[in-house]
């Protein structure tokens, strides 16, 4: 099977993440170990969003071909592939869409293979009439037939959990944080994005910033990563921020199982919501400082001198540096060849222009020119001044850095006229 090296488009992309999403936890285990079906199986009951697919289950079957995908050929094996059929009529017959639908309609509770199989009854349907289900479930939900009855009243069911050892499950939140003069101007407000150790109630980092989204969200996952190693699973909220694909894009290539808490449903974080607590009630009540730099340090040596060396009701009065130390851990520490710079470096698909430049957060940058026309992934750090060269890949290959534009540098470049060669030289002075 052929795999794609780099991807090529969103869709796509979104597609591969969805699918590492389903399986990450399956990954984990060894091949042969006994309850994977079962846990697939598991998952094929519940509902999804699947990206480009009005499709909300998957069946087991699908779950543990990908799962083979992902062992045979890595994250980029869950790329989909293009259909067999493509540029082929794939529509039925207008009397054959008439009898699925009045059979839908007349009984709601059937289901699309249900719908299909007495509509083969009813209409003495050959073999020359395709059905395929997801043809048939597309065309059921554009009747609007696939709607299900809201379940009122249902209650939920939630149980207290915690993980046994270190390293399992690594929690994040936000709290909202006082307001601090920055730059030497107006106070504006303070968010304090923090990484909490279900199993030790560790803090493997936290860290005051200036705002919660995905840019300032990444440097303290970084220094958590860093500063206590990758967790098998990262817990989340539901926010813009935690959805961006390029957190779900830098999870896939860690190997860390990404969990997203439900919408509206704060009481799964409820462990790193009484760490918040605690730093209002401990830390933020006793410090007054003047800069953000200076609220971090304290903020840390307080964490480190008090927090992580206090008792803790919930891990059965150990501290929680006892506990990381008594329960061992599945953190794997970060190796040396993993470069996580490089790692989360964002992503963006530009197209060059004729002029040999491309556009980035309002700033514009010069590629190489036999690259004119051609759609380029650029590789950036957000924090990073707009004259910091940019990565730039082409079809999975790695080029020439893009470079941010000089008019008056190309002033004085000569183009060749040769239709070989698109290599600028420079004139020189006195020419």
């Amino acid at each position: 099977m052929k795999t794609p090296s780099h991807p090529e488009s969103s869709l796509a992309e979104e597609v591969a993440l969805f699918r590492y999403g389903l399986i990450a936890d399956v990954l984990r285990l060894e091949p042969g170990t006994r309850g994977i079906y079962d846990l697939l199986r598991q998952k094929a009951e519940r509902e999804y969003d699947i990206p480009g697919s009005s499709r909300t289950r998957v069946a087991a079957e699908t779950l543990r071909f990908w799962v083979k995908l992902h062992r045979k050929h890595g994250f980029a094996g869950l790329y989909p592939r293009p259909r067999s059929d493509r540029g082929k009529p794939r529509s039925l017959p207008p009397s054959v869409v008439d009898l699925l639908v009045s059979i839908k309609d007349e009984a709601p509770e059937l289901t699309v293979k249900q719908v299909i199989a007495k509509a083969r009854e009813l209409g003495n349907l050959g073999d020359e009439h395709a059905l395929p289900e997801s043809t048939v479930h597309r065309l059921l939900d554009q009747a609007g037939l696939m709607d299900k009855p809201k379940n009122a009243g249902t209650p939920k069911d939630r149980r207290q959990f915690a993980f046994q050892w270190a390293g399992e499950l690594m929690m994040s939140d936000v709290m909202h944080g006082p307001a601090l003069v920055r730059e030497g101007k107006r106070k504006h407000k303070t968010y304090l994005i923090a990484f909490l150790d279900d199993a030790t109630r560790l803090i493997p980092h936290a860290e005051f910033c200036w705002s919660e989204n995905t840019a300032a969200f990444f440097p303290v996952l970084k220094t958590a990563l860093l500063r206590r190693g990758i967790p098998l699973r990262l817990y989340v909220d539901n926010g813009a921020a935690y959805r961006s694909r390029q957190l779900e894009l830098v999870c896939a290539k860690l190997g860390v199982t990404l969990v997203h808490a439900r919408p509206y449903q704060p009481q799964g974080k409820g462990k790193i919501e009484r760490f918040f607590r605690t730093v209002r009630m401990q830390f933020l009540n006793q410090v007054h400082p003047e800069t953000l730099d200076e609220m971090n340090r304290l903020l840390w040596a307080w964490v480190e001198g008090e927090y992580h060396v206090s008792p803790h009701r919930g891990i059965e009065g150990d501290t929680p540096l006892d506990r990381w130390g008594d329960v061992g851990g599945r953190v794997r520490t970060v190796e040396p060849h993993l470069d996580l710079d490089d790692l989360f470096l964002w992503e963006a698909k530009r197209l060059v222009r004729t002029d040999r430049t491309v556009s980035l957060n309002g700033n514009q940058y010069e590629v190489a020119a036999d690259l004119v026309k051609q759609n380029v992934v650029l590789r950036y750090d957000p924090s990073a001044p707009p004259s910091r060269p940019l990565q730039v890949w082409h079809r999975g290959a790695r080029r020439d850095d893009a470079t941010p534009l000089d008019r008056h540098a190309n002033c004085f470049i000569k183009r060749e006229s040769s239709s070989s060669s698109l290599a600028f030289t420079r004139i020189k002075d006195g020419e």
